[in-house]
Order: structure tokens, then C-alpha cells, then sequence
């Protein structure tokens, strides 16, 4: 089992919980959020984010390491409904991440502009 295996599933679960495949508002969070719109599912996004921040403030000053991968694991879940909202999945990023990789960062920021 690869991690990215892991994420085609997470991402397979995501995608059966679109109104279209059958996904109740009512019995599922994700549904809810997918059936709320993009405002929804990116304020969660914007929530997740800050509270990883914080985690990692946190392991600066002493608190579990898994602190900061319980907040990424929702921040990584929250961004794979907004990626299934637009078509997308996690085989795009990690297209994206291969793409880039052995690549200078600082190149890579300097060709975008």
C-alpha cells in the first residue's frame, strides 16, 4: 500500500458522496459540505490551515509531533472535496509535485513570473 493509494481512496470516497452518485446531505458531512458550495468547503480549508499553524506552534513548545499530523490530515481531506468539487484529484497534485521535483524552489517561484 502506497500513501498515494491512500489518497486514491479517500479521494474514490469524496467523489461517492457527490449528490450525483447518490451522497446525502443528511447522512454525510462531506455531501453537506459538497451540497453547500465552494464557500463552505473553502472556509474549512481556511479553518484547517490556521489550526496547522497553530499545531506547529505548538510542537515548538513541547506538544506531540502528532498534534501537527492530526491538523494536516484534515487540512489534506478538506482540500481533496474542494480538488473532487473542480474535477480534480489527489494524481493531479502529485503529477504536479513530480513535475517540480529536483527543481530549485527558487527557480521554480521566479519562472511563474
Amino acid at each position: 500500500m502506497t500513501s498515494s493509494d491512500t489518497l486514491a481512496r479517500v479521494a474514490a470516497t469524496i467523489e461517492s458522496r457527490k449528490a450525483r452518485q447518490g451522497g446525502d446531505p443528511e447522512t454525510s458531512y462531506v455531501a453537506r459540505l459538497l451540497h453547500k458550495g465552494p464557500d463552505a468547503f473553502l472556509k474549512k480549508i481556511g479553518e484547517e490551515a490556521t489550526e496547522v499553524v497553530m499545531a506547529a506552534k505548538d510542537v515548538d513548545h513541547g506538544a506531540a509531533p502528532s498534534k501537527l499530523v492530526y491538523e494536516v490530515a484534515d487540512l489534506w481531506f478538506h482540500s481533496l472535496i474542494a480538488l473532487a468539487h473542480y474535477g480534480l484529484g489527489p494524481a493531479e497534485v502529485l503529477a504536479e509535485l513530480e513535475r517540480r521535483e529536483g527543481t530549485s524552489g527558487i527557480a521554480e517561484k521566479a519562472a511563474r513570473k
